[in-house]
C-alpha cells in the first residue's frame, strides 16, 4: 500500500490517494464476490452458484469492484492516515476510486484536525461584582426552610392563597377529556404557580367537598396539542390544609440545623448564600475570559468535530435516560420525542462553542507545555474513589487514560485563563437617553 498526492484544502480539509496493490484488490473482490453472489441470477444457473467469472461476464468486469473498495477502505485509510501523519476527524469519504492494470487507487477526502492560532489568552479582562447578601435574601431562605417544614392541618373554611388544597380534577378541550389532563387526591399549594395560571386563584374560596369548574387558557408555550387553546377543568374538593409555621427561635434553629441558637443559624444561612453568590460570579468571570480567549482564537472547525460533539451529546442523554449501550439511535431521538434535523439545530450552538473551547485549550496545552504528572493522575483517581465509592484499582481498569490525561492537561489550560484574569468593575447599565441610537 503506498500513499501519495496528499493535498491540503480549505476548510481543514485533506485530500489523498492510496494505491494499493493488485494481490490485495483480487482478493477483496474476491470477498465481495461470496458476499453478493446470493443476489445475482444467471440463466443455468441456481441462485449463488455461478461462479465468479460467469456473474463478472454477464454483468461486466467491475461487478464487484464497488464492494470490494468498501471492503478495502476502511483499513487503507487508517494506515494511510497513520503513515502519512494524517489528524483526521469525523467520518472520512471516498471521493474517487481507479483500477489500472488490476491496482486500485483510492481517493480519500477527510476533514482534519484545523490550524489553531491563539491571540490573548492570559491577562484578559472580566467584569467582576463582588458578591454580597441582603438581609431580605437571608430572611427569604429561612422562611423558605420555615414553610418547607411547616405543619398542615385540616380547616372547614373556604381556601386561601398559601393553603393546600387536596383535590380532584380533570380537564376538557371542546368538551374532550385531553391525556394527562386528570388526578385524583393532588395536593396543591394555591399560589405556588405549579399550574397553569389562573387555575390556582380560582380554587381561591372553594370549601371541602365542593365542587366545580375552573375556565383557562393554555399559554402559546405549552405542549403543541393544547398550546392557546380554552380549557375547562372539573374540580372537587376533598380538604383545605393550613401551613402552622413554626416560630423561629433557639429551638427552630436546634431543629433545622447544627446550632444552639437562632443567631448563630442566621449567620450559617448568610454564610451559605454568600458562597452560592460567590460560586456564580466566579462563573461567570470565567465565563468572560473564556470567551475573549475564543474571540481572539483563529480556527476553521470542521463540521465532522460538531457532528461527532453532538453525538457525544446524544449519548448523554441516553445515559441520563438510563438506557442501555445497545439502544438505537433512533430510539433515543424517539424517546427525546424530536427529529435527527430538529436535535442537530438544538444542540449545534452548544456543540460548535463546545469544539471551539476545545480547540482552544489544546492549543494552550502545546504553547505552555503542560503535562499531567503522576501525583495528578493520582488526585484525579482519589476523587473518583471519593465520590463513587469504588476502589482506585477498579477506576484505572474502567478509565482511558489518554482520554482522562486530555482532560486534565485541558483543565490546566482554563486554569491559566482563570487564574491570570483581571477583574474589573461592572460597566453601568446604559439608560434608555444614553444608549446609542440603532443606525
Amino acid at each position: 500500500m503506498t500513499v501519495k498526492n496528499v493535498e491540503k484544502k480549505e476548510n481543514s480539509t485533506v485530500i489523498f490517494q492510496v494505491e494499493i496493490d493488485k494481490d490485495a484488490f483480487e482478493n477483496a473482490i474476491d470477498k465481495a464476490y461470496k458476499r453478493l453472489k446470493n443476489q445475482l441470477s444467471v440463466p443455468g444457473f441456481r441462485k449463488g452458484k455461478a461462479p465468479r467469472v460467469v456473474l463478472e461476464g454477464r454483468y461486466g468486469a467491475e461487478l464487484f469492484h464497488d464492494e470490494a473498495v468498501q471492503i478495502l477502505a476502511p483499513e487503507a485509510f487508517e494506515q494511510a492516515a497513520q503513515e502519512a501523519k494524517i489528524d483526521a476527524v469525523g467520518v472520512p469519504s471516498i471521493a474517487d476510486y481507479n483500477v489500472d492494470d488490476k491496482n486500485l487507487t483510492i481517493t480519500f477526502t477527510t476533514e482534519v484536525y484545523p490550524e489553531v492560532t491563539l491571540g490573548q489568552y492570559r491577562g484578559l479582562e472580566a467584569e467582576w461584582t463582588e458578591p454580597a447578601v441582603s438581609d431580605e435574601e437571608v430572611d427569604a431562605a429561612i422562611e423558605r426552610e420555615r414553610k418547607n417544614r411547616a405543619r398542615y392541618v385540616d380547616v372547614e373554611r373556604p381556601a386561601q392563597l398559601g393553603d393546600t388544597v387536596v383535590l380532584d380534577f380533570e380537564g376538557f378541550v371542546d368538551g374532550v377529556a385531553f391525556a394527562g389532563g386528570k388526578a385524583e387526591e393532588y395536593n396543591l399549594e394555591l399560589g405556588s404557580g405549579a399550574f397553569i395560571p389562573g387555575f390556582e386563584d380560582q380554587l381561591v374560596g372553594m370549601e371541602p367537598g365542593q365542587e366545580g369548574e375552573v375556565h383557562v387558557t393554555f399559554p402559546e408555550q405549552y405542549e403543541q396539542s393544547l398550546a392557546g387553546k380554552d380549557a375547562t377543568f372539573k374540580v372537587k374538593i376533598h380538604a383545605v390544609r393550613e401551613p402552622q409555621l413554626a416560630e423561629l427561635d433557639d429551638e427552630f434553629a436546634k431543629d433545622v440545623s447544627e446550632f444552639d441558637t437562632f443567631a448563630e443559624y442566621r449567620d450559617d444561612v448568610r454564610a451559605k448564600l454568600l458562597e452560592t453568590a460567590t460560586e456564580r460570579e466566579q462563573s461567570n468571570f470565567k465565563a468572560q475570559l473564556m470567551n475573549k480567549a475564543l474571540e481572539n482564537m483563529t480556527a476553521v472547525v470542521p463540521e465532522g468535530m460538531v457532528q461527532e460533539k453532538t453525538d457525544d451529546f446524544l449519548r448523554s442523554y441516553a445515559e441520563s435516560m438510563g438506557l442501555g449501550a445497545n439502544v438505537s439511535r433512533e430510539d433515543v431521538l424517539k424517546m427525546l420525542g424530536v427529529t435527527e434535523d430538529a436535535f442537530m439545530q438544538m444542540m449545534r450552538p452548544a456543540a460548535m462553542r463546545q469544539v471551539q473551547a476545545d480547540l482552544l485549550l489544546d492549543a494552550i496545552v502545546k504553547a505552555e507545555n503542560l503535562e499531567a504528572s503522576q501525583e495528578d493522575k493520582d488526585e484525579f483517581y482519589k476523587q473518583i474513589e471519593a465520590d463513587y465509592g469504588e476502589s482506585a484499582e477498579k477506576i484505572k481498569a474502567m478509565i482511558d487514560e489518554e482520554l482522562m490525561v486530555r482532560d486534565l492537561v485541558r483543565r490546566k489550560a482554563a486554569s491559566v485563563i482563570y487564574d491570570s484574569g483581571v477583574k474589573t468593575e461592572p460597566r453601568p447599565a446604559e439608560t434608555a437617553e444614553e444608549a446609542p441610537a440603532e443606525e
